[in-house]
């Protein structure tokens, strides 16, 4: 529907702040029966690229040169011989050669990045989960705030990707603000975000990306948990 130009999606100097109604789909070079939602990417200044990928039946992405993280919103999405459901995930590592398709209809949160090599340590090796499998731990010891780590954080990763799950009325304990950059899928439920200087409504569905230094804040709002799928580098 249209609402006359009204939009709460923002584009700001330290963050963007994308919403559903705002959405552009295009295919990617090798993307075969599928698109993408490109959040964020080196276009905007970024140092990787966010996007949602939807597949029909038989879809497949195109390969990259960079490491792939790949987390399933909807559907079943084939990674090289693992079959993944909704809220598993599979990491693949630079250069490795993996088809990453849909037997059927199909969304998936894809984060890509060139990998950034240390002296001494080997990197890292292609591997699934499944989010439920990972012990969630509290943030600062807040039992209503729940991450749990999606990435080792082992030196060999240079970047983590979390979920963070926030009981009604739970909130970040301060105002962030760090070298490390964001990219932030909201997955359910809904809360008030601050950015830099501004106060944002946000709902399940919304991607936001946050600068290196952008101050940062969230808290949860309603009657129902709110979840996010955050993305930082990390390790370097």
């Amino acid at each position: 529907m249209q609402h006359l130009g009204q939009t709460r999606s923002s584009h700001q100097p330290d963050h963007l702040l994308l919403t559903p109604d705002t959405f552009v789909r295009t295919p990617l070079p090798g993307m075969e029966k599928a698109t993408a939602v490109v959040h964020v990417s080196p276009a905007r200044g970024a140092r990787f690229t966010q996007y949602t990928a939807e597949f029909e039946a038989g879809g497949m992405l195109g390969a990259t040169a960079a490491q792939r993280f790949v987390y399933v919103l909807e559907g079943r999405v084939q990674v090289a011989d693992r079959l993944l459901g909704p809220n598993a995930y599979a990491y693949l590592p630079e250069g490795y050669d993996a088809g990453v398709t849909a037997p059927a209809g199909a969304r998936a949160a894809v984060i890509e990045k060139p990998y950034q090599p240390i002296d001494g340590v080997n990197p890292p090796a292609m591997f699934t989960g499944l989010e439920q499998d990972v012990e969630a731990k509290p943030l600062g010891g807040d039992p209503d705030l729940l991450v749990k780590c999606l990435v080792p954080g082992e030196p060999a990763f240079d970047f983590s990707v979390n979920t963070m799950t926030y009981q009604p009325g739970a909130a970040l304990s301060m105002v962030e603000m760090h070298v490390m950059e964001h990219g932030l899928l909201m997955l359910e439920g809904g809360g008030i975000y601050r950015l830099g200087d501004r106060w944002y409504p946000v709902t399940a569905g919304d991607f936001i990306w946050m600068a290196p230094w952008c101050p940062q804040w969230f808290g949860a709002l309603g009657k129902t948990p709110a979840k996010y799928l955050i993305y930082k580098d990390w390790n370097r």
